[in-house]
């Protein structure tokens, strides 16, 4: 059976308030004075954390140690009067500020406001792969399907106190970066090193890890690394992903050991498919994978399922996945969730802080806001 895990990026909000604070790097290093640092590691903004999971067999594992993860990471933030959130974008406005780090500084001076900017939060899950060659023939094979997987993970519908209109603005926002979103088809592990070379070569980025693929081969471990998603509001929704990432791994990797062929979808239509789940997650319209043509979000998600359901029986995932897909239908995807505490409060601020609760998988609690903020029209 393969491993799995994940890297979850926090954002760390004022708990009064809601606004980002840029307490990352003294959170840290309490964190490393009292031994608690293994998981946690800083980011682009001092206002961001990553935490990262061991690589686990067990969905359930993983689960845990991705709750048990963002609990230590808010514990943490409460020592400096902040939360932990699973929010893909801030909800209020913000100012991020840079991590004291050389490769960040460097990011900052060398791509002008849009690492100055751009404060967002992703899901990152690794798949181990047994070789370069299995794991560019699963690119191949799962990129029309990572899509689905931004859909049911959208988490950021408000960008600096506006409703952007958009499910997952971080998903918009990202695609500015050189070298983000859907590949080409590579046909092989030469191939692959030879687009990366290529890539590297212009001096455009500074290293292989600002290959910001929705999916790539990991340059640090043996795996493929799917990094299409927003950061889900709640724990469950961050299992299910990775359940069903590791199914689709399975799955593409089995079809190539059988001969058959990747679909032979263009880099245009899957950056129009991105799109389109950005704009609408699950609320609307996706593009049918195997059709390209529009089909309801539910069904494509049933699709998906029904694909990856062997796959799913044998890592024994699939009452767990089948379960947190449910769960997204019913309880909403975090882009509608903060819409929904946003339409009961009328305050961004309580929209953040609200989704620090759910976090942790706590009850939502908008009583403690102590100023509003009001989100204007889309286009205001």
């Amino acid at each position: 059976m393969r491993t799995v895990g994940v890297e979850e990026e926090l954002l760390l909000i004022d708990g009064r308030t809601g606004a980002p604070v840029p307490v990352a790097g003294r959170l840290l290093a309490r964190a490393a004075a009292a031994g608690d640092a293994g998981p946690l590691t800083g980011e682009l903004h001092r206002e961001m954390l990553e935490v990262i999971t061991r690589p686990h067999r067990s969905l359930a594992a993983l689960d845990e140690e991705v709750t048990a993860n963002r609990a230590l990471a808010d514990r943490l933030a409460r020592g400096f009067g902040a939360r932990a959130a699973a929010l893909a974008t801030s909800p209020t406005a913000a100012v991020p500020h840079p991590t004291d780090d050389p490769r960040y500084r460097a990011m900052i001076e060398r791509y002008g406001s849009l690492p100055r900017r751009v404060l967002s939060c992703g899901l990152h899950v690794h798949v181990a792969v047994s070789s370069p060659e299995e794991g560019v023939a699963v690119l191949d094979r799962i990129r029309t399907w990572t899509p689905v997987l931004l859909a049911m993970t959208v988490n950021s519908p408000f960008h600096d106190g506006v409703d952007t209109g958009h499910a997952s603005w971080r998903s918009v926002s990202w695609s500015q970066w050189p070298s983000s979103g859907p590949m080409e088809l590579y046909g092989s592990a030469a191939r692959y090193r030879s687009v990366v070379d290529t890539l590297l070569g212009t001096g455009t980025l500074l290293d292989p890890g600002m290959l910001y693929f929705d999916a790539r081969l990991s340059h640090r471990h043996p795996t493929i690394e799917i990094r299409v998603a927003d950061v889900p509001l709640d724990a469950g929704t961050t299992a299910t992903v990775a359940g069903l990432a590791r199914a689709l791994v399975d799955t593409a990797a089995e079809e190539w050991r059988n001969g058959g062929t990747a679909p032979q979808a263009s880099v245009c239509a899957l950056r129009l498919a991105n799109w389109c789940a950005a704009l609408g997650g699950l609320g609307g319209t996706l593009v049918d994978p195997t059709t390209g043509l529009p089909a309801p979000a539910a069904e494509v998600v049933a699709m998906l399922l029904a694909k990856v359901l062997p796959a799913l029986v044998a890592n024994g995932d699939d009452q767990l996945v089948e379960r947190g897909a449910a769960d997204v239908f019913r309880s909403g995807t975090g882009a509608a969730r903060q819409r929904a505490f946003h339409a009961a409060t009328a305050d961004v601020a309580a929209v953040a802080l609200a989704a620090s609760d759910v976090t942790i998988g706590a009850a939502p609690d908008v009583s403690r806001v102590t100023t509003g903020a009001t989100a204007p029209a889309v286009g205001a």
